[in-house]
């Protein structure tokens, strides 16, 4: 199998162009990633980058908003979008002789949105309604509780949906002043991955994409770290929910590969400490794990479990042991190894995949302003030793030192 051909290349206006050609793939994916996420609003504009990420969807001057959903499936291919806290992404997949009609709808999306009155007050509703179903979910809704609490005072912390409140003060003005200011060609990145060809790629975004050329100074909000604190909050629900965790560390980190290591140790599977501790050995659970989030200047770690309100107090305490042990002993060279095979086995299947590659183009570049190739990778995680990761884990788990949230029912 051909080494997979990385481009890049930064057009005149500012946008910069990646891809990665798989020669042995017959699909296209395209990603349009825009530097905005819940974190660059206003407490008052809580979830507008989310609204406006909807909106794009609604029609523009020369598609339905009908059409613009038949657009790739009549083709056999996808097209989607998600908000997330740093950046937003509109993205499609598509047969590699698609990639012109691919390319045409999204740019007509992002360039030529019309943001109707009446599709904002229909898509308000949407939202809401989008908002009420995180609620009705204790698993999700219990996150955006935790990331409120551990950053308090800081977008990074407000719920990437918004709240019904703010949602419904948006308006058409703060709609297009926001995605003017950050739907611009400095501030977005284009990548693909699948059998493209480079030139051809560059050619097409320079046809297609008309963006503005702004060169607004966008920043992000500062982190307010929030001090040891535990939150008991009440619902009618059948479960006990337990988030807990800290502050980790940025993607740009060295010590990024060992806690991804750590976190395939504590949750990362069937065979994981957590999942065999808790649900297989004692029956404490049917959902535990622990989780990572990397930002650009700070991340999250944490563990959740949702468990019978009878065994809630045996269940916290044995988690708490398991994550005490984890940050008082090293783990030994033969359990290191399993969970180098493991993680870069992960990896290495997931980049069988066009999409999971054209997304970590878009991550590397934000990021670290680099391409990092597979093989990087796999050399990372093998030159990470058991004190590595002995130490990521003595900064970051000190549970006596937890934000920790507890949703359950009051009786």
């Amino acid at each position: 199998m051909k080494k997979p051909i990385f481009n890049k290349s930064v057009l005149p206006n500012g946008l910069t162009v990646i891809s990665e050609q798989i020669e042995s793939v017959r699909s296209v994916s395209i990603g349009v990633w825009i530097k905005t996420g819940s974190r660059f609003e206003k407490m008052k504009t809580n979830g507008i980058a989310h609204f406006l990420e909807h909106m794009v969807f609604k029609g523009t001057k020369r598609r339905s908003a009908l059409k613009i959903a038949q657009s790739l499936e009549v083709l056999g291919g996808s097209l989607n979008a998600f908000t997330g806290k740093e950046v937003t992404c509109y993205y499609a997949q598509s047969l590699d002789i698609h990639l012109k009609q691919a390319i045409d709808v999204l740019s007509d999306m992002l360039c030529n949105s019309i943001f109707s009155e009446k599709e904002i007050a229909k898509e308000k509703m949407v939202i809401v309604e989008e908002i009420k179903a995180v609620k009705d979910t204790p698993e999700d809704y219990i996150f955006d509780i935790f990331q409120e609490k551990l950053f308090p005072n800081c977008t990074l912390g407000s719920p990437i949906l918004g709240t019904e409140n703010s949602i419904s003060r948006f308006n058409r003005h703060e709609l297009t002043s926001y995605w003017q200011k950050f739907y611009s060609s400095s501030n977005t990145i284009i990548t693909a991955a699948g059998n493209v060809q480079h030139d051809k790629l560059v050619q097409l975004i320079e046809k297609y994409f008309k963006l503005p050329e702004t060169t607004n100074n966008i920043r992000s909000s500062a982190v307010n770290k929030s001090e040891y604190n535990s939150y008991e909050i009440h619902q009618p629900i059948n479960q006990a929910h337990l988030c807990m965790g800290s502050i980790g560390i940025p993607y740009t980190s060295k010590m990024r590969y060992p806690l991804l290591l750590l976190n395939t140790y504590l949750g990362g599977g069937m065979s994981s400490r957590l999942f065999q501790k808790l649900r297989e050995k004692n029956g404490l659970a049917y959902s535990v794990y622990s989780f990572i989030d990397f930002y650009k200047d700070t991340g999250i770690f944490g563990v959740y479990i949702g468990t019978d309100e009878k065994k809630f107090g045996k269940a916290k305490k044995l988690l708490i042991q398991e994550l005490d042990a984890a940050s008082q002993k090293r783990l030994s060279e033969s359990t290191l190894t399993k969970l180098k095979n493991q993680l870069k086995g992960n990896i290495v299947i997931g980049f069988e995949n066009t999409s999971r590659r054209m997304s970590q183009l878009a991550k590397n570049e934000i990021y670290l302003g680099k391409n990092i190739d597979i093989n990087d990778i796999i050399n990372s995680i093998d030159g990470v030793t058991s004190e590595d990761i002995f130490n990521v884990a003595q900064q970051i788990i000190r549970t006596d030192q937890f934000t920790s949230v507890l949703l359950h029912n009051k009786n």
